[in-house]
């Protein structure tokens, strides 16, 4: 164990002995020494070796303190020991806390911040709210002030809480609660009259309201944070920071770039290179975004050697796809490809399926933009895969939810139905008991027993009934997909079972619209939601009544078509094409053109008809949809003829499809799109 830790735990072991007395009898809070400390730990975040030397240097000044101010001090250097990556003395000192019953929530706290320094939300988050429990018995939702003065409300450690559990409920889609907790953050913050965490607090909230479709408060909440920042370069920067995330979700990419230079300089004039190398990270993502590739990479360079320093594996995850992508569309392969290697080892570490399926798409287009259409190909199998799963999973999480609320309600009413059984049965006995003295009200009170028996089996079957309807329309509604009510896959394979011992006849178009990234890059998410819609919708109307369309993921569709000769499987490509590209999309933004890339192909495949599995002809499409892609986009592409004696042979072909097309054992058919 290094001296300074061993140290620090022999002073920690000291000050746990006095720590459960002054449990009951909380010391009033030093505010200067509480608001030094604070500073200490922000700037732990850019320095924390000269952090952790005026540590030092403050508890050597203060030789005569209380034991809840060596407390403070300890407790401080963990936070710096979090920081600045030691995070193995990290856990050692919150095992130390994590002994002595007073200090556990501390533990708990301690542990949550090292958790979330690696990536790690689901670990963050569950400390966070065992350390919280123990929190807020001290810290009333109203009028925290007079706890915190008292020194019963450890305002600090709440608010950290808070704030990895708001990340928690970001993360995973639930705003509402994120915005709540961020609140109740706020009032802490103003309670102990710290500005750092109420700008943070503020900024934060900033984001939430503008995802939340609130821009006018958002914008109110950015000036009130930058308004507390003034006088803090560091603060000020990161509610700089806050305001270009919020002008990248409304699409003002100027907006974006000032906001990210204004913060860069107040980094660099406040010294903190972590700070400065953050927002290069974020630069970089701009302008390769921005079909600027030389500028990302100038960027990722200049931030890559701090990122490395400071090991924040999370900013290094961004920074090595950031850069490898850049190189990519630069057409520098071989760098690209050892950035690939290490973002792919990061992307293990810190495992987030939503980010990774980003990633996926972002580099299998900048594949297919440098023209390597077999990489791309590869990529994008993987990407889909990886949606796959991750779409399984939460429509597999509604469905568990949804189980459990019915279950929830199906065992209320058997409570009910028990609680009024066992009533009745009370009643009976009562009855038993005056049935020698009144043998008429005895006869009267059975006969109504009776009937309302009936009346409650009546109930009990009804409500069954209700709750079959119910399981019956939640099937229904989770083989359609929301934003453009088509199928999607899980009805899709549904019907495919059909089909799986059989051989897989009929027709199938991949779709895909083209170009859809820089729709949400430029002009927002809502319009790329209108575009989806729309182009749906002209898919579905050019098709015929017995065929189904399915929303495949993404920008993609899949279109079968049973009984379907392949002249006519051509026409329907054909009326795709002209549906979607010969009239713009109206959106909030104004009229968007758009056109798509089409892959299809009439199964069994011509000449030889050889038998195959429906999941080997959606694969079939979906290479000739590529080769329309890397060909130009807007237009259809189909299968003519695969030159194929043999089920070996054809997996052969299927194996390297681009040699087989340029030596004619597969013959293509072009339809140009308007």
């Amino acid at each position: 164990m290094k001296p300074c830790i061993l140290s620090l735990l022999l002073a920690l072991g000291a000050l746990l002995g006095t720590a459960a007395a002054d449990a009951e009898s909380h010391q009033p809070l030093d505010r200067e020494l509480d608001q030094e400390l604070s500073r200490l730990v922000v700037r732990a975040y850019d320095q924390p070796d000269a952090a952790l030397q005026a540590l030092q240097a403050l508890r050597r000044d203060r030789t005569t303190r209380k034991a809840g101010e060596s407390l403070q001090l300890v407790l401080a250097e963990g936070q710096i020991m979090v920081q600045s990556g030691r995070l193995a003395e990290a856990e050692t000192l919150a095992e130390t806390l994590g002994r002595d019953e007073n200090m556990r929530y501390r533990a708990h706290l301690l542990r949550a911040q090292i958790a979330d320094r690696l990536g790690q939300p689901t670990q963050a988050a569950d400390n966070a709210r065992q350390g919280l429990r123990s929190l807020e018995s001290g810290c009333p939702a109203q009028a925290p002030e007079h706890a915190i003065e008292e020194g019963r409300c450890d305002f600090r450690a709440l608010w950290t809480a808070l704030r990895v559990l708001e990340r928690e409920a970001s993360t995973q889609g639930r705003l509402a609660e994120a915005e709540s907790l961020m609140q109740r953050a706020l009032g802490l913050a103003q309670a102990g009259q710290d500005r750092h965490l109420a700008a943070a607090s503020l900024y934060t909230l900033a984001v939430l309201n503008h995802d939340q479709g609130q821009p006018e408060l958002a914008q109110r909440r950015l000036a009130s944070a930058l308004e507390l920042a003034q006088g803090l370069p560091i603060t000020l920067a990161r509610t700089k920071l806050a305001e270009a995330v919020v002008a990248s979700r409304r699409a003002d990419k100027q907006g974006v770039l000032s906001a990210y230079e204004e913060a860069l300089s107040l980094a660099q004039q406040a010294d903190a290179p972590r700070t400065a190398a953050q927002i290069r990270v974020n630069l970089a993502d701009l302008h390769m975004h921005s079909q600027r590739p030389l500028q990302a990479i100038q960027e990722a360079r200049l931030a890559l050697p701090v990122v490395l320093a400071f090991k924040d594996l999370r900013l290094e995850r961004t920074l090595r796809h950031n850069l490898a992508v850049a190189l990519l569309l630069q057409r520098q392969f071989e760098a690209a490809r050892r950035e690939l290697v290490r973002a792919e080892q990061l992307a293990r570490e810190l495992p987030d399926p939503a980010r990774r399926a980003e990633e996926l798409r972002e580099i299998g287009h900048a594949w297919a933009s440098s023209g390597q259409a077999r990489e791309a190909i590869t990529v994008f199998h993987a990407e889909r895969e990886l949606s796959a799963q991750i779409h399984a999973s939460q429509r597999e999480a509604q469905l568990q939810q949804l189980q459990l609320k019915y279950d929830s309600e199906r065992k209320q009413r058997d409570l009910e139905l028990l609680t009024r059984e066992r009533s009745l049965k009370d009643q009976q006995l009562a009855n038993h008991a005056m049935a020698q003295r009144v043998g008429l009200a005895l006869a009267v009170l059975l006969g109504l027993s009776l009937v309302l028996v009936a009346v409650m089996l009546q109930r009990v079957r009804a409500a069954n009934r209700q709750l079959k309807a119910n399981q019956q329309l939640l099937r229904a509604q989770s083989e359609r997909d929301p934003l453009t009510d088509l199928a999607n896959r899980r009805h899709f394979l549904a019907v495919m079972q059909q089909q799986s011992e059989q051989l897989f006849a009929g027709g199938l178009l991949m779709i895909d619209i083209d170009h859809f990234k820089h729709v949400n890059d430029q002009h927002g998410h809502a319009a790329g939601d209108a575009v989806i819609r729309e182009v749906a919708q002209r898919i579905r109307s050019s098709m015929r009544d017995q065929d189904l369309v399915v929303r495949w993921g993404g920008e993609e569709f899949l279109v079968f078509t049973p009984n379907v000769e392949p002249a006519d499987l051509a026409r329907l490509a054909e009326r795709v094409l002209n549906s979607v590209g010969s009239q713009p999309v109206a959106t909030d933004n104004g009229p968007l053109r758009v056109t798509v890339s089409i892959g299809f192909a009439h199964f069994p495949l011509p000449p030889a008809k050889l038998r195959q599995h429906w999941e080997q002809a959606v694969n079939w499409a979906d290479m000739v949809l590529y080769t329309a892609k890397a060909q130009g986009r807007n237009q259809a592409v189909g299968l003519a003829a695969v030159d194929a004696r043999d089920a070996a042979v054809l997996s052969e072909i299927e194996a390297d499809f681009d040699a087989a097309c340029r030596s004619q054992r597969v013959r293509l058919q072009h339809i140009p799109g308007p």
